[in-house]
């Protein structure tokens, strides 16, 4: 088959695209034959070394993706050949990534793929759409009728949180950095979007949010928790889950007198039960048309060092040329 990987951590130019060697899926996996993956930030950690893990060498980049059953090993009772899957939690802890035309998936980190819903969506939403879930419902515990802000409402994770909070009532705020952006964000429901290149974001907090809000879902690698408590409700939780090398001042007192929460949160930590039961609500929720991911790129497979670099740029760099996700397709 073909792959995109790596033999050394690196910059995007050390991704190869060449012939690898088929997987065998062994007890307890799913061999899929992919038809769509996502870039995720954490992928170009991982290439480039800056996130320690142990990496298999060579190694296939990618965490998320979407295709066809091809086969599957012993022992495995939840799917047969030619089922239709998604999933992510790939290219982590020692698992071999996806950015291939094979890959041997464990069954406890795939979910069917709803019928109306296609490889490219179903792949664009995996880590993106559990991450969300994960942060808005098991760690904040956000219902119906209350108040939530989220930086950056076209990106992959905020285009989410912005979709699930309105599906369970929720009320939105959000932001985005150009006119278009707003326009996107506005048709994924949020209810107020702030264009923070032109707009007084904290004028427009305050005014559309007098009590507080309820829920912060922070998604900026460099948090100003000045801000963000000084705009919390009483008892408001604030989901950080970016920013490994951030370390900002904290407005400990404001934060107190608040009975405020904070939740970490990475995605990977979460065991296969819990993340099964957030695709399930996924499942549901793309179905109904409620949940769509945004793709601002289609590449190939050969061009999985590019899609690093524009991933990169955007994340790392501020480039602002990505509105939402970049999806690759084998060749």
């Amino acid at each position: 088959m073909k792959a995109a990987f790596i033999t050394q951590t690196g910059p995007p130019e050390n991704v190869h695209y060449d012939d690898f060697p088929d997987p065998v899926p062994g007890p307890g996996e799913v061999l899929v034959r992919v038809g769509a993956v996502a870039v995720n930030p954490i992928d170009t950690y991982l290439r480039a070394g800056t996130v320690p893990m142990d990496l298999p060498m060579p190694y296939v980049v990618g965490c998320d993706l979407a295709g066809t059953v091809e086969a599957v090993g012993p022992e495995v009772a939840l799917f047969r050949p030619g089922d239709r899957v998604w999933g992510s939690n790939q290219g982590l802890l020692g698992r071999q990534g996806t950015f291939s035309e094979l890959a041997a998936v464990d069954q406890r980190w795939l979910y069917p793929t709803p019928d109306s819903v296609d490889d490219r969506q179903a792949a664009a939403l995996a880590l993106v759409g559990i991450t969300a879930h994960l942060g808005l419902f098991h760690h904040a515990g956000l219902v119906a009728g209350q108040m939530l802000f989220v930086h950056g409402g076209t990106g992959g994770v905020g285009a989410c949180v912005v979709q699930m909070a309105r599906a369970v009532g929720a009320r939105v705020l959000t932001t985005a950095g150009s006119n278009s952006k707003c326009q996107t964000a506005r048709s994924l429901g949020a209810d107020v979007v702030i264009n923070y290149q032109t707009d007084d974001v904290d004028k427009i907090l305050r005014e559309a949010a007098p009590e507080g809000v309820d829920v912060w879902f922070e998604t900026l690698r460099t948090p100003d928790f000045r801000r963000i408590v000084e705009h919390l409700a009483l008892r408001g939780r604030i989901v950080v889950m970016a920013g490994r090398d951030a370390a900002p001042v904290f407005p400990v007192g404001p934060f107190y007198v608040k009975d405020a929460s904070m939740h970490g949160m990475a995605m990977f930590n979460a065991p296969p039960e819990r993340q099964r039961a957030c695709a399930e609500e996924i499942n549901r929720w793309m179905a109904e048309g409620k949940l769509r991911a945004t793709i601002g790129k289609m590449l190939p497979f050969s061009q999985t060092a590019a899609a690093h670099r524009l991933q990169e740029d955007n994340t790392l760099h501020g480039a602002g040329t990505l509105t939402g996700k970049i999806v690759l397709e084998p060749d």
